[in-house]
């Protein structure tokens, strides 16, 4: 779920401060992202909330690299996991998959090693603290010691490899360009130099390396344990000791790659969770036992939806937006999906309900963090509309505080399909069930005043009569002839001086009251103005919305259904007839008659003769 960032220094500010706030103080890794939504930095730690909160809070202790981080960090993301040292692997792996600018540039002051496999004929592998992509393939960094070491002892003593830097081309070789060295006739090499070691074992050997390097170490762990027992049966403890130091430093570096089994083949792991019209989205890749991409999405529920209906959608998406090739996918949730040979399975026991526990609690925060934010923004919404309201309160000079308004206006073209609205407001935000309608009944033509007058007396009158609570204010579009005129349908009702009415003058937007000469002015950034100014654009919008209805309504109506007494059944079976208006004019009375009757032949003649334009 992309998240559109901040656009101020203080909304960027609060925003970091809110996440910041809510996030748990458990084990995990964070992800700090930039203006463009790319992961600048990946993080492991401890305490989450505590670690993230010393970049802002101790920002003047870094250096000058980290404090340009913190300036370039726009979001946060967070994955919780179940130890510290599960966020270790976690980190070093999402750091291989994103490859985070920050998470090497930050390293400057350190020189850790790195161990490069060339791109050359018989290719080399040794450690480097100054990797070249240009070189070769660097693995690292290794912060460890004891785990460089082991790898370095465990290549050396199940491969042969050259440590010279010759040029085996195909010609030099051929050519006996080179001789062999002392690290021959120790076996510490077979001689690829003179020709005596074919490239392709030579290739065959350097391809398990990568795999070693890459945390396929299941042969090389069985190779330590079987020299640390064969050393215990002989009891050279020593040896045993030492073999067995070697397969936990490689353990340890295995582990850095591996937060679960490394028996575990490719999987996707998909936790959901839902309400009412949310589903929530947790989204784990696992490549040769590495969680490699995690993810969280948040997707609105269609009507009736369910999760066995989402799934199929969320396990496509997913495997398409991180070239997912894997045949399982781990679920809390049991449906088909369209995808060929892919099994969709919900462990109960083993590592792979580890991960859906994993996946589960994550998918848990998420969806509690979204349900908070929507519950934060709801409430700051109704802080601004209550505090709109108080400024209201003040402006105008208002006894009661103003949770109930109510604002009218009128529309008409020309003093054709005059209408009115009345809008409702609870609370300075809008209470669209409380929205009303009006035709104008007692007022010909445009007349503005007449209608204002109506239109009050009939809505305050209705609630007298239904016992309903009166607004704390009421709102006319227009100045002082409006206003004046609902101000006398409140007097009307006997309860002028119980509700305090104004009206607003669109020009200058000034603010009136009954019998007072002199308009009010707010000042233009008051939030009361702009709280009457929504009320009144709000009512303006529902009244022209309702006359435009009626207009459409009205241009397809034919004009003999305004003939009161004769109804619909009467006008069609009379055009089905007649065709038109003008040919009903002229036919004689006496077969009109025989059609539809002698009383509604003459309500439409004398219709017809009433309004001789329906003949033009």
């Amino acid at each position: 779920m992309s998240q559109s960032n901040p656009k101020t220094k203080d909304e960027l500010r609060e925003h970091l401060k809110d996440i910041i706030r809510n996030i748990p103080r458990q084990p995990g890794i964070y992800k700090y992202k930039d203006e463009s939504n790319e992961i600048i930095y990946v993080g492991k730690a401890k305490e989450l909330r505590k670690r993230v909160s010393s970049y802002f809070t101790k920002s003047h202790q870094y250096d000058r690299k980290t404090r340009q981080l913190v300036r370039e960090i726009r979001n946060i993301e967070i994955t919780i996991v179940d130890s510290e040292a599960d966020a270790l692997l976690l980190e070093n792996n999402l750091i291989k998959a994103h490859q985070p600018k920050y998470n090497i540039l930050l390293k400057d002051g350190k020189s850790y090693p790195y161990i490069c496999i060339t791109d050359e004929p018989f290719p080399r592998v040794f450690t480097t603290r100054t990797p070249n992509k240009r070189q070769g393939t660097n693995y690292g960094p290794y912060t460890n010691g004891k785990t460089l070491y082991a790898l370095n002892e465990l290549i050396k003593k199940l491969y042969t490899l050259r440590t010279c830097s010759y040029n085996l081309s195909e010609e030099n070789i051929r050519e006996k360009k080179y001789r062999v060295c002392l690290e021959y006739h120790i076996k510490n090499c077979k001689g690829p130099c003179e020709g005596l070691q074919e490239e392709e074992d030579y290739l065959k050997d350097i391809e398990q390396i990568r795999n070693i390097l890459a945390g396929k170490t299941s042969r090389a762990k069985e190779y330590f344990k079987t020299k640390m027992k064969s050393a215990a049966e002989k009891m050279e403890f020593e040896e045993a000791q030492k073999a067995k130091e070697k397969w936990e430093a490689l353990h340890t570096y295995q582990s850095k790659s591996l937060i679960t089994n490394p028996n575990i083949s490719d999987t996707e792991v998909i936790a959901l969770l839902d309400d009412e019209a949310t589903v929530y989205v947790n989204y784990l890749k696992i490549e040769d036992g590495s969680i490699v991409y995690t993810a969280n999405e948040s997707y609105k529920k269609r009507l009736e939806e369910t999760l066995e209906d989402i799934l199929p959608m969320v396990a496509v998406e997913f495997r398409q937006r991180f070239g997912s090739e894997a045949q399982r996918i781990v679920s809390n949730i049991l449906a088909e999906v369209p995808l060929p040979k892919v099994e969709v399975i919900n462990p109960k026991i083993g590592d792979l309900r580890k991960l859906l526990d994993l996946s589960l609690k994550n998918v848990g925060y998420f969806k509690k963090e979204r349900l908070r934010k929507k519950l934060d923004f709801a409430e700051k919404k109704q802080e601004r509309g209550l505090a709109a309201v108080e400024a209201l309160q003040k402006d105008l000079g208002l006894k009661e505080l103003p949770l109930h308004v109510e604002c009218f206006d009128n529309s008409n073209l020309q003093g054709t399909n005059p209408v009115s609205s009345m809008v409702c407001f609870m609370n300075g935000k809008p209470s669209k069930r409380n929205y009303r309608k009006y035709h104008v009944k007692t007022v010909e033509g445009a007349n503005d005043f007449a209608t204002m007058y109506e239109v009050v007396y009939r809505r305050y009158r209705r609630l007298l009569e239904e016992k309903q609570p009166l607004p704390n204010l009421v709102i006319v579009d227009g100045g002082k002839g409006q206003l004046s005129f609902g101000a006398q349908a409140l007097k009307d009702l006997g309860v002028y001086g119980k509700i305090p009415i104004v009206g607003i003058a669109k020009r200058l937007e000034e603010v009136f009251y009954p019998e007072d000469q002199h308009p009010i002015y707010i000042n233009k950034k008051s939030p009361s103005l702009k709280l009457i100014q929504h009320l009144r654009n709000e009512a303006h919008r529902f009244a022209i919305t309702f006359h435009r209805d009626i207009r459409s309504k009205n241009a397809l109506r034919n004009p003999l259904e305004n003939v009161k007494g004769v109804g619909r059944a009467t006008i069609e079976k009379l055009l089905l007839e007649y065709k038109s208006i003008k040919k009903i004019a002229v036919t004689s009375d006496e077969e009109l008659k025989e059609l539809i009757g002698a009383n509604r032949t003459r309500l439409i003649k004398e219709y017809i003769k009433n309004n001789p334009d329906l003949l033009s």
